[in-house]
């Protein structure tokens, strides 16, 4: 017997505590995967083996327990074996599953070591683009505002109201000259917001025609406001409703609006005022729906990341759009990767190329969870046992070495 076997057990034994006195280190690390070591045995030719060695360190993939969190940007990728995909900002790609992210002063998504996320950008038309995946970048400037170009209204118009006679002329200050009103907030190229107010006014048995006012100011017909200096300007028709026997509308279910300026440097305004499904029963006169596709100028106040990865930001204008989506890539063989510290890891040959793509539910890359964190899949009381164990490896090796010894000396002493 000599010192090599005892020796190399104490390596590989020293090696094997390493490897567990690592996986306690990280015990607490977000994404963390344990570690085990393998062993192989050593021989040169003969049937004596020379000991031992480490034939490698293999990772444990499967996922840690879920744990929630506060912030909007804590990730977690859930029933799925897929990475996080990561750019430095000299372009190397790395690979990580702690999902611990943050948005440096550029609005790009960061980890701690600063590599950015990567996904799909927005294109031009306000989807996510696809392509090649990019790092993500959160808004800093404003949402710009959009004018007004629809209004949808739904209407019932009391059919036992009297009809107002033709002789008296509409006045919106007067409300024994209409029948009903009703006021939308409408919105100009520039985000001004203005209150568009309609008059509804019966005319005869299931026709009605329509009047406008823009910020309390009368529109002429068309849709413009109404000039006639040096007297008061005058309303004119705006359209006229008409309904069958059964309260359905029968005539165009829309009212046009077109070059209302408001000389405040915003561009004229052209809209239709859809009113389709407006009704003329025996009921009050009522709303059943106002929508309006304007809205003002916005800051970006939160965002939430989706299952499909994709983020979405709320604005301070009550508006919400798609920021990006985020992809995860995952491997063939992900114990091939090579750990680069800092919760990420490196593409190599033995891995094979990413295959990357969208998350999801049922998707083998797994979906995203906001506000949540996947913890290490650290199994404390199983490295506590193992410590054990090699801990009395170490201390049998090192009984080998001694008795090796002894036998030395026993030679020795035999001159």
């Amino acid at each position: 017997m000599g010192f090599a076997q005892g020796v190399s057990g104490l390596n590989a034994s020293a090696s094997n505590l390493d490897v567990i006195g690592n996986n306690i280190a990280n015990s607490g690390t977000i994404g963390f995967k344990s570690g085990t070591a393998q062993f192989s045995d050593v021989y040169a030719g003969s049937r004596v083996g020379l000991g031992t060695q480490v034939a490698g360190v293999s990772q444990n993939f499967t996922s840690g327990a879920v744990q929630t969190s506060s912030r909007a940007l804590d990730v977690a990728i859930v029933n799925g074996d897929g990475f996080f995909r990561l750019a430095s900002p000299g372009g190397e790609i790395a690979y990580s599953r702690n999902g611990q992210f943050n948005m440096n002063k550029d609005g790009f998504i960061v980890n701690s070591g600063g590599m950015q996320l990567t996904g799909y950008p927005v294109g031009a038309n306000g989807s996510v683009a696809g392509g090649s995946p990019a790092p993500l970048q959160l808004p800093t400037t404003a949402m710009q505002p959009n004018s007004t170009q629809n209004i949808a209204a739904q209407f019932n118009l009391d059919s036992r109201s009297a009809a107002i006679p033709a002789a008296t002329a509409f006045d919106a200050n007067d409300s024994t000259t209409y029948n009903y009103a009703n006021a939308v907030t409408v919105y100009d190229s520039l985000g001004n917001s203005h209150e568009l107010s309609t008059f509804f006014v019966k005319t005869a048995s299931n026709q009605w025609d329509a009047y406008a006012t823009a910020d309390g100011k009368p529109l002429a017909s068309g849709g413009a406001l109404a000039t006639a200096p040096p007297a008061a300007p005058v309303a004119g028709k705006q359209g006229t409703l008409t309904f069958d026997t059964n309260g359905n509308l029968t005539s165009a279910p829309s009212i046009a609006f077109a070059g209302l300026d408001f000389g405040n440097g915003s561009g004229p305004m052209a809209f239709a005022v859809d009113v389709t499904g407006t009704t003329q029963f025996g009921n009050a006169n009522d709303v059943k729906k106002l929508t309006q596709d304007g809205y003002t100028s916005g800051t970006l106040t939160s965002f939430a990341i989706n299952q499909d990865g994709t983020v979405t930001g709320k604005y301070s204008n009550e508006q919400a759009k798609a920021l990006g989506q985020i992809v995860l890539s995952s491997f063939v063989n992900p114990n091939g990767l090579q750990p680069k510290g800092d919760n990420v890891w490196a593409e190599t040959s033995a891995s094979g190329q990413p295959l990357t793509g969208t998350p999801g539910a049922g998707t083998k890359l797994g979906a995203l969870t906001s506000g949540a964190l996947e913890a290490s899949n650290v199994d404390l009381t199983s490295e506590l046992v193992n410590l054990i164990i090699a801990q009395r490896t170490y201390q049998a090796n090192a009984q080998t070495v001694k008795t090796q010894d002894q036998v030395m000396q026993t030679l020795v002493n035999m001159r």
